[in-house]
């Protein structure tokens, strides 16, 4: 059996110039990268941008308060951080989130971490507050913090990062007294345990964060005045905002700042709990 010859034909083992030269273009631009912080203006917020601006991330703050905002960027560029987007915005508002998008997709950045830190309670009966508020209080601590969990998953994938949702120590508890902002407490922490097990398989870090009392403005808001329990459990926020940075780079499931805050879901196991709704009512509803 003959096997015809064929003329060996020569191949260009080197890609032809212009293909070289549009994968040198493509890979030349690198999208930055930033940290999406929400309720940056005062607080635990506040800590939260320094904490991670030190550490080198460049930082998009949201808050209402423009002014406040202006002046954390003013220092965190004069401590040699990267000059920060500052986005002022009220999360009340129902377009809050696409305007958060424009305005980070208008710098021309992509989110690597977000830290959904805005909210705020409201103390009293909840029969007795004005409706309206309590579900301002819903659509800050609740939706905005889902939406923007959800609407920049996909870049948190992209980009390996991850996500830190600020709960509370009251999101493990009933709370007459405080009803609303403890339900939506236990919303940010059962969501944020799911959010984890689903994002884990694409390497992104997710946290829930749950302090106790934190001296800030949110007790002033709150209309609620601390107690010998709050001096007892509080932590600073500064010392918060480090331990929940280092807990979301280890990528811990969740981070109580405190000795005695990290005995509280321990302690619950060991009382009914019908005793435990006792002890918060008498606790939250007794005259300060």
């Amino acid at each position: 059996m003959h096997v015809a010859c064929v003329t060996p034909r020569g191949y260009a083992l080197v890609p032809p110039l212009r293909y070289l030269l549009k994968l040198i273009q493509e890979h030349s631009i690198v999208t930055e990268r930033v940290t999406l912080i929400t309720g940056a203006s005062a607080g635990i917020g506040t800590e939260l941008a320094r904490v991670f601006a030190s550490h080198g991330h460049r930082v998009a703050l949201v808050a209402r308060r423009a002014d406040r905002l202006t002046a954390l960027a003013g220092e965190i560029t004069a401590a040699g951080g990267t000059a920060p987007i500052v986005i002022p915005c009220d999360l009340v508002q129902p377009d809050a989130g696409d305007r958060i998008a424009e305005a980070l997709a208008a710098a021309g950045v992509e989110v690597e971490y977000v830290v959904n830190n805005a909210g705020f309670g409201l103390f009293g009966r909840a029969v007795q507050r004005d409706r309206a508020d309590q579900l301002d209080m819903i659509t800050v601590n609740i939706r905005a913090l889902t939406d923007l969990s959800l609407r920049f998953s996909d870049q948190l994938i992209r980009n390996r990062g991850g996500l830190l949702n600020v709960s509370s120590i009251a999101g493990f508890l009933p709370g007459p007294g405080m009803a609303v902002y403890y339900a939506t407490k236990a919303y940010v922490l059962s969501f944020t345990e799911a959010m984890r097990a689903e994002l884990a398989p694409h390497g992104v870090r997710v946290t829930v964060l749950c302090p106790g009392p934190v001296p800030s403005e949110f007790q002033a808001r709150a209309g609620f005045r601390p107690g010998f329990d709050s001096a007892v459990l509080k932590v600073l926020p500064a010392s918060v905002a480090q331990q929940a940075y280092r807990g979301l780079m280890a990528n811990k499931r969740a981070v109580m700042p405190g000795l005695g805050i990290k005995m509280v879901p321990f302690l619950l196991r060991l009382f009914p709990r019908s005793f435990i709704l006792g002890a918060v009512g008498r606790l939250q509803l007794r005259q300060r």
